[in-house]
């Protein structure tokens, strides 16, 4: 009788939970939007950035998640892989916090802080030296992992971390492009997804990241964008600049909406296009109604 009970008290509790609390957020790649899309096309045209694109000098990837377990997402060479420079420390990040979860690292206020300099100061040195503590080989198998998939041959590759952040040469290349600091947009787009959806190695560990990646110390690009058209929004992000290569990143949340943005671009006025950019996609997920 009291197992009756107890299994009556079980289902009575499901029945009256909340949808979300027994949805599973879906898989990215099946959230296609059609409108996002045609916007985000659009945007690009007024931006006269459609031949960076047709040229392949330009990758993004822009996702609703204003309810996420509903996001709306539009790609544009979202399958690209590009040369990120240090936006591929997010990988670094993720990896450090598997140890930890793994009771393999602590995280003591010295690696907390090695973590805030690698994300927040895009600090080489520390990226360094927590890619070493994490380890290259046991990072490379966690991207390629069925768990992750942020590096998939499906879709050309994704997130890689293969060499140092300094001068000396590459330990691994990725397989199939041949980057030493590589990225799609697709990939940083899904990696941010199952961030905010509490998919990256547990919930509690996805909000600690989340946070190191607020409060960005770099004022360029995306941050420098948005604070021209919404100076209070919270941005959460990781860029990345090497050369002709520029790299931006981020979950962005104001006035009741949340969106995730990524854009890679191979060419010297990336950092420019990008600050215009954000401003467009900002705009464009304020007019989009969400789901």
């Amino acid at each position: 009788m009291a197992k009756l009970k107890s299994f009556i008290c079980l289902l009575l509790l499901l029945c009256s939970s909340p949808l979300s609390a027994l949805q599973s957020p879906p898989a990215l790649e099946s959230c296609r939007s059609p409108r996002l899309q045609q916007g985000l096309e659009s945007s690009l045209r007024d931006l006269q950035l459609d031949k960076a694109v047709a040229n392949k000098k330009l990758s993004i990837a822009l996702v609703d998640i204003t309810d996420p377990f509903a996001p709306q997402m539009a790609l544009v060479n979202g399958d690209q892989m590009m040369y990120a420079a240090s936006l591929p420390k997010i990988a670094i990040l993720l990896g450090a916090f598997e140890r930890i979860n793994n009771g393999e690292m602590e995280l003591d206020q010295a690696t907390y802080d090695q973590l805030t300099r690698m994300i927040r100061h895009s600090s080489n040195r520390a990226a360094t030296a927590m890619l070493n503590r994490v380890g290259k080989p046991f990072l490379a198998k966690l991207l390629q992992s069925p768990r992750y998939r942020l590096y998939d041959p499906e879709h050309n590759g994704g997130l890689w971390v293969g060499k140092d952040y300094g001068k000396a040469g590459a330990w691994k290349r990725d397989p199939l492009n041949q980057l030493s600091h590589g990225a799609t947009a697709f990939e940083v787009a899904r990696f941010y997804y199952l961030l905010e959806t509490g998919q990256l190695v547990s919930a509690e560990k996805s909000r600690a990241m989340k946070e190191i990646l607020g409060q960005s110390a770099i004022n360029h690009k995306f941050v420098k964008g948005l604070q021209s058209c919404q100076p209070t929004a919270k941005v959460y992000r990781k860029s990345g600049s090497w050369r002709q290569y520029h790299a931006d990143s981020a979950i962005v949340e104001h006035d009741g909406r949340r969106y995730i943005a990524v854009a890679l671009a191979a060419d010297a006025r990336g950092g420019e296009w990008l600050k215009r950019l954000i401003v467009q996609l900002d705009g464009l997920i304020l007019k989009t109604p969400s789901s």
